[in-house]
């Protein structure tokens, strides 16, 4: 009998703290853009109940799915959500259009088609970022946002639309210019397996990159962790990516999982969540002139193949 009394009480204190914690994050949808024939909608997770004139840092969060696939409230990210809104951050997670999923129904999988259609698929998601950054810049007093403290986070697909994004923004592209506010800039980039395609053999930053937060595999073989050049064009991943912030000085933060594969466009988000943290108060919140590097491997992991071309590519996402 009392072994029973103690289970209730142990059941009835979870369930009570289930419930503190759900009731303790809201969450608001709201449409954002009209693009076509698509309508393109974000969700915002906060505190049910905040100080009032206390603002908070937002991550803007894009999800992953090849640019064919992917929701913006995937079950599977919604932990990293709800321990973000407890780590004091606003999350906005947003929708972007899927250009690739027509090129890939239309059946030319040559690398020529799927290069320029990778090119015109990049710049949609791209300006989808930069229109849902201005919606929430706008909103920001309203919503107790801290506009100066917006980071872009992604996963996969995601993270090549914050990282070209940021790139971009360094760049004064056109497209900056167009969809985001005068003189907005993103308190860092959080990039899941992530990297940037160019329509060119090489990339050149203008401006100062916000500090980043690169996660890869060196086994991924959806998305390049070095750098692929063929056709003309390039895509550089998380290891170039970070080879160039040092060069520059910028402040970084580059996790490297030896053997890994495209798992780490999520696993992150539930496994290495002290890492992000620490990234997010040193180099983001405090402005630490850091440029951290980790290396995982597990003991007795194999060596697996690291070649990576545009065929691997083309045949790992879409085939």
């Amino acid at each position: 009998m009392r072994k029973t009394i103690y289970l209730l009480l142990a059941v009835t204190a979870f369930l009570t703290g289930c419930g503190r914690q759900a009731a303790s994050i809201s969450k608001q949808t709201e449409l954002y853009a009209v693009k076509g024939a698509d309508s393109l909608y974000l969700d915002r997770y906060t505190v049910a109940v905040s100080d009032k004139g206390q603002v908070r840092p937002c991550l803007l969060f894009v999800f992953g799915g090849g640019f064919v696939a992917g929701e913006r409230d995937a079950e599977q990210y919604l932990p990293f959500f709800e321990h973000m809104v407890e780590q004091g951050y606003d999350v906005v997670s947003i929708d972007y259009r899927l250009g690739l999923k027509k090129v890939v129904e239309a059946g030319d999988l040559s690398p020529e088609a799927m290069m320029l259609g990778m090119a015109q698929t990049v710049a949609m998601a791209e300006e989808d970022l930069y229109d849902a950054t201005t919606f929430v810049v706008e909103r920001a007093g309203e919503w107790g946002v801290d506009a100066s403290r917006i980071v872009a986070c992604g996963s996969s697909a995601g993270a090549v639309t914050v990282l070209r994004g940021e790139y971009d923004r360094c760049n004064d592209a056109l497209m900056a210019q167009l969809h985001l506010p005068e003189g907005f800039r993103y308190a860092g980039v959080v990039s899941f397996a992530g990297a940037i395609f160019e329509m060119g053999r090489e990339l050149v930053w203008k401006g100062t990159p916000a500090p980043m937060m690169l996660f890869h595999g060196d086994a991924d073989s959806n998305v390049p962790y070095d750098v692929i050049r063929e056709r003309g064009v390039g895509f550089f991943g998380s290891k170039y990516i970070a080879g160039q912030l040092r060069e520059m000085e910028v402040p970084f933060y580059f996790y490297s999982v030896e053997g890994a594969s495209h798992l780490i466009a999520t696993t992150p988000m539930d496994e290495r969540r002290d890492a992000i943290e620490s990234f997010l108060t040193r180099l983001v919140a405090e402005g630490e002139p850091l440029m951290l590097v980790t290396t995982e491997r597990t003991v007795g992991m194999p060596d697996v193949e690291r070649e990576f071309s545009l065929a691997d590519y083309i045949s790992a996402n879409f085939m």
